[in-house]
């Protein structure tokens, strides 16, 4: 009898090592996406394979088309990822601010957004590397654009500023952003302060009509 207890113990045990080795989907997708973005950026996505990526995420290949259906469908997933990061980043910078204040939001909305994308303009590059102008609108830049469309629009309504239209001031400003940090990346400049300070003056004159 305390035989055949001992060896349900083992097997018991046995089975609950095994419980605790078998990581959550979650995990398993974070770091099949961490390799492949870091590959990515490193080599490139054409010539990064799916056995790169599950070598590197330590995950069998079966694990990687559990999830995504081909190589593409990872950079989607990766696109995706960055946009959801680079708006609840920004958006936290916002919600920080008073709600009445709305240059200072719109300032943290500006001072996010620089840093973000100064921080992360690798992954950037390799998730929209085939983005093309024929596509005319994206999902993920609608999504910011909305953010500080939003912005700007509760500026209108409380008197904050005079615009003629919120959304199409949105891209103004959000373009213009993207121009200016590209040209600063373009010329090794990163640091975001001298970039925010020129933005801020640029964009006052555009708030204030």
């Amino acid at each position: 009898m305390a035989a055949s207890i001992r060896s349900t113990a083992r097997s018991s045990a046995s089975r609950a090592g095994r419980t605790r080795r078998v990581l959550p989907a979650e995990v398993r997708i974070d770091a099949l996406m961490n390799a492949a973005a870091a590959l990515f950026i490193a080599r490139g996505v054409e010539t990064t394979t799916v056995d790169d990526i599950t070598a590197a995420a330590g995950v069998g290949k079966g694990t990687f088309y559990h999830y995504f259906a081909t190589k593409t469908d990872a950079v989607l997933a990766l696109r995706e990822r960055f946009t959801r990061r680079f708006l609840d980043e920004v958006g936290a910078a916002v919600e920080a601010c008073p709600p009445g204040d709305h240059h200072a939001r719109f300032e943290a909305w500006l001072s996010g957004a620089v840093g973000a994308y100064l921080g992360n303009f690798e992954l950037h590059d390799v998730v929209f590397h085939d983005f093309r102008h024929d596509r005319r609108r994206s999902d993920e830049k609608d999504a910011v654009i909305d953010q500080l469309a939003g912005i700007l629009s509760d500026g209108m309504q409380a008197g904050a500023w005079s615009l003629p239209d919120a959304r199409a001031t949105a891209i103004v400003l959000f373009d213009g952003m993207h121009g200016v940090v590209d040209d600063a990346i373009a010329a090794g400049r990163r640091d975001p302060a001298p970039l925010c300070r020129l933005l801020r003056q640029l964009f006052g004159r555009i708030l204030k009509g």
